[in-house]
């Protein structure tokens, strides 16, 4: 396996933001010589980064015979576009090693839970501006292009159903009313997607007290409105935060315990393999 972590900082990193690589190696040995990578942005409100919606999705990729890479990226007092930008670092570093860690470069995809999920779905939405593409990639918008996303339980709107914390946590305390205000209406997801937005795979509950449920239905919307593929399920029980729903992804109080919806993760790998 190469494993490598890899420093993703950028103009405006809080403290050391990485990509932890999870490459199957030694593809001579496999009959399958190129194979999809997904990169996992966990979730924690932009607040803190949660170590269930990490390193443990990406083994459950590897299991599946996908390449995996896990960005901790900066969060507060790091503000927009600061995680974006690593992101899409990335996402640049990924794409330029397709052929030495033998990735299938069709099958790129980001994967965010919650507050990641937000992070995923903006680089979904702004991969193609040309401000991003020339802070990070000399230009080259090709270089930050997500193929596809997985997003699981993810913030998308800052209006009626927001989770308030995310964005005020992204967003900072410095700026002011006018400029809160337009932060707000370009991070809101759900006004952003454009024709050149990857397909999408979405999942939430309808329980969900954090973020609620609307937050994936307001994006499947916008996605429909552009022709844009998506897949949604969502599932009648389970609170936020679930992770796999399994014990190898609850915390110590076991509320996130919900066998069920383990079956996310089985219905995003044939996603990502008839993509």
């Amino acid at each position: 396996m190469i494993h490598n972590v890899i420093d993703m900082t950028v103009e405006g990193s809080v403290g050391t933001p990485t990509l932890t690589t999870y490459i199957i190696d030694d593809a001579e040995m496999f009959l399958i010589r190129k194979r999809p990578l997904i990169i996992i942005c966990p979730g924690g409100g932009y607040n803190h980064l949660s170590d269930r919606e990490g390193e443990l999705l990406a083994l459950q990729y590897l299991s599946m015979g996908f390449h995996a890479a896990v960005l901790r990226y900066s969060v507060t007092p790091a503000v927009y576009p600061t995680p974006l930008s690593e992101l899409a670092k990335a996402m640049a570093t990924v794409r330029k090693h397709v052929d030495e860690w033998h990735i299938e470069e069709n099958k790129i995809l980001v994967q965010g839970s919650s507050a990641g999920g937000h992070l995923a779905g903006l680089l979904g939405c702004y991969w193609n501006k040309e401000w991003l593409a020339e802070q990070i990639a000399e230009g080259n918008k090709e270089l930050l292009r997500p193929n596809g996303l997985i997003l699981s339980y993810p913030v998308i709107t800052s209006g009626e159903f927001a989770h308030r914390g995310s964005f005020d946590m992204l967003i900072g305390e410095a700026a002011d009313t006018q400029r809160r205000e337009k932060l707000l209406e370009e991070l809101s997801l759900e006004k952003q997607v454009t024709e050149d937005t990857p397909p999408t795979f979405i999942w939430h509950t309808y329980e969900d007290g954090a973020v609620p449920a609307e937050n994936s239905l307001l994006f499947v919307q916008a996605l429909r409105r552009k022709n844009i593929p998506v897949e949604f399920h969502l599932y009648p029980k389970g609170g936020h935060g679930l992770g796999l729903g399994t014990e190898l992804t609850c915390s110590s109080s076991g509320k996130e315990i919900r066998p069920e919806i383990n079956t996310w993760i089985h219905m995003a790998e044939t996603f990502i393999r008839n993509l």
